[in-house]
């Protein structure tokens, strides 16, 4: 567990942090919010604000389901993580549907393309 490093004179608020965060993801530099959201985590390792914010600009799913899922395991009522993974959820697996459609498709086009080529060689002889 991060420890809780004592904020001094020099160092910006969390406040402030999370503010040039937010500017950071606005102008399009999420590496640079990515770092400051992990500071505001070494001060605060509960703050689910920064979480989800991590969960947003997240560049893989995986990466993006792990901070879903701790700012859950914070708050298990927090709705805006939990809509979030169901609707990840749901995408993956209409994904996968949609795939084992275009496979069974497929497979019953084959199926029926040699039926129709047997049928068809047995009456040509």
């Amino acid at each position: 567990m991060a420890k809780k490093q004592p904020v001094t004179a020099n160092q910006p608020h969390r406040e402030e942090l999370y503010n040039m965060a937010i500017s950071a993801v606005r102008e399009g530099n999420p590496q640079g919010a990515k770092v400051l959201f992990t500071q505001i985590l070494q001060q605060d390792p509960r703050n689910a604000r920064a979480m989800m914010w991590l969960a947003k600009i997240a560049r893989s799913k995986s990466e993006r389901r792990r901070w879903l899922n701790r700012v859950l395991d914070i708050n298990p009522q927090n709705e805006a993580a939990q809509k979030l993974l169901d609707r990840m959820d749901y995408n993956d697996s209409s994904r996968r549907n949609r795939l084992l459609f275009r496979l069974v498709t497929g497979a019953y086009v084959v199926i029926v393309l040699i039926v129709a080529l047997l049928l068809l060689f047995a009456f040509a002889f």
